[in-house]
């Protein structure tokens, strides 16, 4: 799949879909498209490892519990993403529910002042949030409070 990400408007809020070709690509193009809207993670380097795991009943839910702990890495740990070295999402049935575990590995820096911060997205909504197969893929379309 070519692009990663794209940026939608919004009025008021940030807006993005993702794509890949599967949900983990796609997710970790999410991660990139929410932290493009406060940096450019293109120039961050991968010398800071952080390792994410996230429960949820929801891929949607899944959605937002996994961006969310990035912006947790970044108000409590001063972490800015680079890049997601490896995401794994396991689903299992108990009972008829559903859930997914999502086991993530992302790579960056620590927030200096040779970086520059453009926006802060506050948090991760389930706002216009749309989770669709497409014919080579999948696409996921968010809206963060900024």
């Amino acid at each position: 799949m070519e692009r990663k990400y794209e940026i939608l408007e919004h009025m008021a809020d940030g807006k993005f879909r993702a794509y890949g070709s599967n949900l983990e690509e796609a997710l970790g193009n999410a991660a990139l498209a929410m932290v493009s809207l406060m940096w450019d993670w293109e120039k961050i380097k991968p010398a800071v490892r952080e390792a994410i795991q996230v429960e949820a009943s929801s891929l949607e839910q899944l959605t937002v519990k996994f961006l969310t702990e990035l912006i947790y890495l970044l108000e409590v740990r001063s972490f800015l993403l680079g890049r997601v070295e490896k995401i794994r999402i396991e689903e299992n049935e108990q009972g008829g529910k559903k859930t997914y575990r999502l086991e993530a590995e992302v790579a960056g820096e620590r927030l200096g002042p040779e970086h520059e911060i453009y926006g802060q997205v506050k948090a991760v909504t389930y706002n216009d949030m749309k989770i669709e197969k497409t014919g080579d893929g999948l696409v996921i379309q968010v809206v963060v409070d900024m």
